[in-house]
This record gives structure tokens, C-alpha cells and sequence, in this order.
């Protein structure tokens, strides 16, 4: 990757404000009023049970879903509404919570797909495949190569993701996603589906890419273990509301993030 590796890491400024942000669909509110940041080069992660929004708000954070109300603001430039392509030219690569790969290509072929975005050159270009266009894919090839080392994929290179076991396929959906040098990375139940020794592997290479690189990354994940070992600050949500945020601590101790959980009521 051509990002210099970070001495240590550094904590910055806001780099995405996510305001009183909702979403319906029809007569069914995924998101009510949601707010949150998220600062420059720490790992966020954002917690809840199942069909608590957690998805939708990445959803809404990439583009992919358009927002009912709200303001999302990245890098200082604020959206109520962002296509996919725009994120993406922006800085913001994600992976998904079921794995978005090209079945039949290798796991090179792939990972390059994740540099479409530095392909400037017009499609005669490509199609000769002579001078400046070899020159431009020679240069991204090298990027891919670098992630595939960094990412410990040498052997798989060149094998067909769909013969690839599930762990693998979702380090190969986070070397696509890396391959865009994003300035933030979602990721969206990155382990889900792992055992153990797949799980730690993944932390790693997740705490690598943000040491090393300074990427920000947001992540979405159900192992509490795995959320509370990594992430730097955590929010929560329930029904499509925030109902805590803070520290891994803070959000541990929180009653409501319990009872949430847990399933207990009050009256």
C-alpha cells in the first residue's frame, strides 16, 4: 500500500458526524434520529441485537440507502443524501455482512477490481493495452500486490475465490476493500462466521491496517469479546436508537445496553 506506516497510533479530529439521522422503509423506521461521530484514525464500533439498524446506518453512511432525515457529514463536506460512488471517490470502502465477491475470478482479479476508481484511463485505452494504459494497470497491480503480501494471501493468489474456504473469502473482501486506500474502512460482521483461530487472525490484520496505515475504520460486529479488545469508543443501538456511547467500559457497565442484551423489560 502506498500509505507510510504511522509511529504509533494518533487519535485526530472528527472525520464523520453523523446527525439526527432516520430512515423508514414505508411504515417501518429502521433509524430514529441517530447521531454520532466518528474521529480520525480509531476503530468505532457500532453494537446492538439483531435488527437494531446496525447495517442500515453503514447503509446510509456508504450511500447505498438514501437517509428519511439527517445530515452526514465526511471529511468536512456534509450530504443529506450520497450515491455509492461519491462515498467511495471520497475515501469510504466497505466490506459486507454477506460476502460481495466475484465467485468466479481469482482472488487477484478481485482484489484489482478494488482499484477501479484509479483507473483513469478511457476504455480504448484499456482495450489496447499499450503504453499509458499498461503503464496505469502496472502501477495498480503493484498496489494489489502490496495488500496481498500484507494480508498474508500470497498461496491464494491465484485460485478461484468460490474453491476458497469461508474465512478466507472475507480476508479477500477486506484486501478488495483495502486496495481503494481508503481514508475509512466499514466493515461490516467481519468474523461472522469464523472460528476462533480465523477470528484472531482477523483482529490483527483489523488493528494492523489502522496502526499501520492510520485508516479509520468502523465495524459492526455481535462477539462483545472481540468489540470490547479492539475498539477505541463504541455506540449502541436498539430499535433504530441510540441507547449508548462511549468508551468499551462505559458501554459494558451502561444498564440499558444489559437489559437490551438481555431482553429485560421495566415497567
Amino acid at each position: 500500500m502506498s500509505a507510510e506506516p504511522t509511529v504509533g497510533r494518533k487519535i485526530g479530529d472528527v472525520i464523520l458526524d453523523v446527525a439526527n439521522v432516520s430512515l423508514s422503509f414505508g411504515g417501518v423506521r429502521a433509524l430514529n434520529g441517530v447521531s454520532f461521530d466518528v474521529n480520525e484514525g480509531e476503530v468505532r464500533a457500532i453494537i446492538g441485537p439483531n435488527g437494531a439498524g446496525k447495517s442500515s446506518m453503514l447503509n446510509c453512511i456508504n450511500g447505498f440507502y438514501k437517509p428519511t432525515e439527517g445530515m452526514i457529514t465526511f471529511k468536512g463536506e456534509s450530504h443529506h443524501q450520497m450515491e455509492t460512488y461519491e462515498s467511495a471517490s471520497q475515501g469510504i470502502a466497505r466490506t459486507f455482512q454477506n460476502i460481495a465477491l466475484f465467485k468466479g475470478m481469482t482472488t487477484l482479479d478481485n482484489i484489482m477490481t478494488g482499484r477501479n476508481l484509479q483507473m483513469k484511463k478511457n476504455f480504448l485505452w484499456q482495450a489496447l493495452y499499450f503504453g499509458p494504459a499498461l503503464k496505469e494497470e502496472l502501477e495498480n497491480r503493484e498496489v494489489v500486490e502490496k495488500v496481498i503480501d500484507f494480508l498474508e494471501i500470497e498461496s491464494i493468489r491465484k485460485t478461484v475465490v468460490g474453491r476458497l474456504p469461508y474465512g478466507l473469502q472475507k480476508r479477500v473482501e477486506l484486501a478488495r476493500a483495502l486496495a481503494a486506500e481508503p481514508d475509512m474502512l466499514l466493515l461490516d460482521e467481519p468474523m461472522a462466521g469464523m472460528n476462533h483461530e480465523e477470528k484472531e487472525d482477523m483482529c490483527r490484520y483489523i488493528l494492523d491496517v489502522n496502526d499501520e496505515f492510520g485508516t479509520t475504520i468502523v465495524l459492526i460486529e455481535h462477539d462483545m469479546s472481540v468489540v470490547m479488545d479492539i475498539s477505541d469508543r463504541v455506540v449502541v443501538l436498539d430499535y433504530g436508537e441510540k441507547i449508548a456511547d462511549g468508551t468499551p467500559d462505559e458501554v459494558r457497565a451502561n444498564q440499558r445496553v444489559v437489559d437490551a442484551y438481555l431482553g429485560v423489560q421495566h415497567d
